[in-house]
């Protein structure tokens, strides 16, 4: 656990520190009255006056945002292109804008530049461990997590809500302890219960059916034939639904927990191509998560731990395609937005958003020659522009593969309607039609297609990875002033800790115990930090 004081940073007398209600009412009423009231024979009053807690809430929840790879430039793109849309003054601003206190600085133990599964896991376990570390620390051993502490230690509620897989790098390192990021099929299995401590996890939403089919299903992930949904429902008493229609029926009063609703066999859809028929937004199913978790915390007289994953924000910019990467930003805001409404209404509520890393290395403002450049970018480019380029990369993959390619297609179907690009260049079009040609992955063509979108809006990207860059950091909520200035990530995962007083190091204990010989010998004959990531190799 990280050591640092929670008394260090100068704090604004006009908001609430994070202590207390006992010694916030000690230091008002003053050594000297104390004095005179004992002298005055009233000790029994002073004894109920300091242990009342009319106003003091009989539980706490943390509501932890996490925007994967999106950087402060990224900030400014969306909140300079929501204002051109929309026609509104240069004053304008996002919801998170409202509530940046400062910036996390992401480094991992294994990299100055962190990778999700790194830097997620400093803010669960609240320390550094190596890229593609799962809920594990820097010698592979299980570390505890602010989600399993929350549910074992004070028995709260606990949810993760993303549009990534379930299994993917995030919510695994909240939920799951393995030494590869890859390992989803294990991942799985953790989250539904298959672990030491047992369930811990209440609610699940998101995509990656695929890692709970058995392998004799279509759409399944997995090498053998154990079907988890099956085996969710059976041994830890899961709901399971896979509709958008199942889960519109769903209220907070009938729903029942442990609940996981998963739209899609892989990530859902950028928000850009999502078909809202088929599957909710981020923040539908977050205001649905919400509903759920505040109706059974009421109930219970229990807090809830929930952790919400703006996903793929970050696999937009891995693409470099801006469009698809801010209708991402845009709805991570509105569900902040809506976070930030109730955490108005609920005092005893804390938000936090930030970042595990930027990706890209964007930037507004591109020189494309030689001569010095103009100080612009073009706006209007984006607004044309109507799928991500994952979408028109597949429609034109399935379209050579059928053999049914021609130059007024590409044109028409994926230049013009796809992109909003009139003026395709000839060497554009060679590139795209050649593409299949040279046996490159459909990857390539998705950069190709975004490039041509980043080009003409004078968008810049300096890579298709991860950047070292400080990411900005958001909170709202009595207490979060210690959030204010420049901290690690790691400090992070200590303020959730000290705010829900959770003991991580306990939740390491146990799950130390309960690891068995299997994953010992397992982690120490594999070297895993000179392996590559699936993501790395293809950010899926």
């Amino acid at each position: 656990m990280n050591s640092t004081s929670y008394s260090s940073i100068p704090s604004d007398p006009n908001v609430k520190q994070l202590e207390s209600p006992l010694n916030t009412r000690l230091r008002k009423l003053g050594l000297a009255t104390i004095v005179v009231l004992v002298g005055s024979g009233v000790i029994a009053s002073i004894v109920l006056l300091l242990t009342r807690h009319d106003n003091t809430p009989k539980h706490r929840n943390v509501i932890m945002m996490i925007s994967d790879g999106f950087g402060p430039a990224s900030e400014t793109y969306a909140r300079q292109y929501h204002g051109w849309r929309e026609g509104l003054g240069i004053k304008s601003i996002l919801p998170l804008d409202h509530i940046h206190v400062g910036h996390s600085r992401t480094q991992s133990s294994s990299s100055l530049i962190t990778d999700s599964a790194a830097g997620a896991t400093a803010f669960a376990c609240a320390l550094k461990s190596y890229n593609g570390a799962i809920g594990v620390d820097p010698t592979k051993k299980p570390c505890g997590t602010v989600l399993e502490s929350a549910k074992v230690h004070h028995d709260m509620l606990t949810g993760l809500v993303v549009t990534s897989r379930i299994t993917h790098a995030t919510p695994a390192s909240f939920s799951a302890h393995i030494d590869w990021r890859d390992k989803e099929p294990q991942i799985a299995e953790q989250q539904i219960g298959y672990n030491p401590l047992g369930r811990t996890v209440d609610l699940m939403f998101g995509g990656g059916e695929c890692e709970f089919l058995s392998n004799t299903t279509d759409n399944s992930c997995r090498q053998d034939e154990r079907d988890l949904f099956d085996e969710a429902r059976d041994v830890f008493g899961w709901e399971v639904v896979g509709s958008r229609k199942e889960f519109d029926t769903i209220s907070p009063e009938s729903a029942t927990l442990p609940l996981m609703a998963l739209f899609s066999p892989d990530h859902m859809s950028y928000e850009i191509d999502r078909d809202p028929t088929q599957q909710p937004s981020l923040k539908e199913m977050v205001q649905k998560a919400l509903g759920i978790l505040d109706d059974k915390s009421r109930k219970s007289g229990k807090g809830f731990f929930l952790m919400i994953e703006g996903s793929r924000i970050d696999m937009a910019a891995h693409s470099n395609d801006p469009a698809a990467h801010f209708h991402d930003i845009y709805e991570y805001h509105e569900t902040a937005s809506a976070v930030i409404d109730y955490v108005k209404d609920h005092p005893d509520t804390v938000v936090i958003s930030t970042s595990d890393h930027e990706t890209g290395g964007f930037t507004l403002g591109r020189q494309l020659g030689e001569s010095y450049p103009e100080y612009k970018w073009n706006p209007e480019v984006i607004s044309r522009v109507r799928n991500s380029s994952e979408a028109l990369a597949r429609v034109w993959n399935e379209a050579v593969k059928s053999d049914t390619t021609s130059t007024g297609y590409l044109r028409k179907e994926i230049i013009a309607n796809g992109l909003g690009i009139e003026d395709p260049t000839k060497e554009e079009l060679e590139r795209l039609a050649s593409w299949k040609e040279n046996n490159e992955d459909i990857s390539v063509l998705e950069n190709i297609l975004a490039d041509m979108v980043s080009r003409r809006a004078l968008i810049g990207w300096t890579t298709h990875g991860h950047t070292a860059v400080d990411v900005n950091l958001y909170a709202f909520g009595e207490g979060t002033e210690w959030l204010r200035g420049s901290h690690e990530n790691i400090e992070i995962g200590d303020f959730i800790s000290k705010y829900l007083n959770l003991d991580l190091d306990d939740i390491t204990d146990r799950l130390t115990t309960g690891w068995g010989k299997e994953e010992e010998d397992m982690e120490a004959t594999i070297d895993v930090t000179a392996q590559i990531s699936k993501h790395q190799l293809y950010h899926n």
